[in-house]
């Protein structure tokens, strides 16, 4: 069953231990950054700031999906279940997606601000990281917009700071949806509409991050998610529709062919990579939100954080449709890759299988996300990072194993990339081929591998196990 609103949620993080409640008054100004980050690198609980300063009445919410336990509460199942459950049931759920029901009002129209009453730094905008370019109200969130040419609603999670109190700047590329929904915008020199919505229940916020298809709204695949449409409500001052229980909603435009400097911004790779440079403008009309509202804050940093549980899910997800036909076994996107490693582990059916997945993955929409690939065998459990490391020290040869791609398309926000390739969006691709050669004879030239589900017989495996307690484990 689906959680509400984020209040609800939050009550669920609270009886299950999962909850930090911080009653001292903490600073806005780097302190909340520096407490959610510490949190997320120790895998601690999620923070509830009740007492932000400057700003009576606003909590601050930080690291609310930073762990599998969360996202597992998120989605109504048990903490403790497995990595691999939490993100079958997630690709469950993005498979049945379900239109959005339109309603007549919500809870975040309680309040209603226009005109000289706008305020950005109203909401306890925290900055975040020591060296970011400003103060960042968008971290935890989903942007709305709408395609110029059709009725495709798009949401993603695009970072936003803030210029003044009625402007925000953040990075809008041409390899997005929203960046090439602008680009029409700006062709027919009109202002593209948009909506943030900040605070929602956490499976909203999770489809803003996945990278769906052309025509695909995350708003269906949320209500998949959910199992239940998601309610929606009309905006103030643009004709966009947003989630009715969202504690925060920013209305406004993107001005065509306006460019301020915005960033730089501690990002998910665990870099500050992309230097401050001239980024689109939104200019806001209108800020609708809840009685004291709460603000969701990702602390994006050095793994793992909301960003690398959420979004591997999702790009995850991606490539398993991606990869349908082939003969694949499982696939993993390891939190601590960041978006940028992906293992796929394979049945020996011919020669050339790991090339095949490899290109598979990056020829689809991931081939700018997703420049590691490791491809391993069946026997491995593509979950465990130490099945990983072990397949790939073991059986990945240093030379005939490894196969690079130059000139591929890459995201702006790679770390290795230089500020030429950064500028246009140009990386290189890696493969790590760690499956046995197929006319390698198993009896012969494949070595035996030495394990318990391996070098033992099924009938004295199921007594070990059976007894397990009994030997005083």
């Amino acid at each position: 069953m689906a959680h509400k609103d984020l209040r609800e949620f939050i009550e669920v993080l609270d009886k299950t231990g999962h909850l930090v409640k911080v009653k001292q008054e903490v600073d806005w100004n780097l302190e909340v950054g520096a407490i959610i980050r510490r949190a997320c690198e120790l895998q601690e609980r999620a923070t509830l700031f009740e007492k932000v300063k400057g700003t009576p009445g606003v909590k601050i919410l930080g690291g609310s999906c930073s762990t599998y336990a969360r996202m597992a509460l998120a989605m109504g199942m048990d903490a403790d279940r497995p990595v691999k459950e939490i993100v079958k049931e997630f690709d469950k759920g993005i498979a049945n997606p379900i239109k959005p029901r339109l309603v007549s009002g919500g809870p975040c129209k309680e309040n209603i601000i226009k005109g000289k009453d706008i305020n950005l730094f109203n909401f306890g905008a925290p900055m975040i990281h020591g060296g970011d370019g400003g103060r960042y109200i968008g971290t935890w969130h989903a942007v709305v917009t709408r395609d110029p040419d059709s009725s495709w609603v798009n949401w993603g999670m695009y970072r936003q700071m803030i210029h003044n109190e009625t402007m925000m700047g953040g990075l809008l590329q041409s390899h997005q949806h929203v960046g090439q929904m602008l680009k029409k915008y700006e062709k027919a020199g009109k202002s593209m509409p948009f909506a943030t919505v900040i605070g929602m229940e956490p499976l909203c916020t999770m489809a803003g991050t996945i990278p769906a298809g052309v025509g695909v709204s995350e708003v269906d695949l949320a209500g998949g998610l959910r199992k239940e449409p998601v309610d929606l409500v009309k905006c103030e001052t643009v004709d966009l529709d947003v989630p009715a229980h969202a504690e925060i909603v920013i209305e406004g435009h993107v001005l065509p062919g306006v460019r301020v400097d915005e960033g730089p911004f501690g990002e998910y790779t665990g870099y500050s990579s992309a230097p401050r440079r001239p980024q689109p403008v939104y200019e806001v009309s209108c800020i609708t939100h809840r009685h004291n509202p709460i603000l969701t804050v990702s602390n994006m940093g050095v793994p793992v954080d909301d960003s690398d549980i959420v979004s591997t899910s999702a790009i995850r997800n991606v490539a398993v449709n991606a990869l349908a036909g082939l003969p694949v076994v499982e696939v993993a996107m390891p939190s601590y890759g960041s978006n940028h490693l992906i293992v796929v582990s394979v049945r020996r059916a011919y020669s050339g299988i790991a090339q095949h997945v490899a290109n598979a993955i990056w020829g689809s929409k991931l081939g700018s996300y997703t420049p590691f690939v490791v491809v391993v065998d069946a026997d491995v459990d593509v979950f465990n990072l130490g099945e990983v490391i072990h397949a790939i020290v073991m059986k990945c040869h240093p030379v005939r194993g490894v196969h690079t791609q130059p000139n591929s398309p890459g995201h702006a926000l790679i770390p290795f990339m230089d500020f030429h390739e950064r500028l246009w969006g140009q990386a290189s691709h890696l493969l790590l081929d760690c499956t046995w050669p197929v006319d390698w004879d198993p009896n012969i030239e494949i070595p035996a591998k030495i394990s318990f589900g391996t070098s033992y017989p099924r009938e004295l495996q199921n007594k070990v196990l059976s007894n397990w307690g009994e030997y005083g484990f």
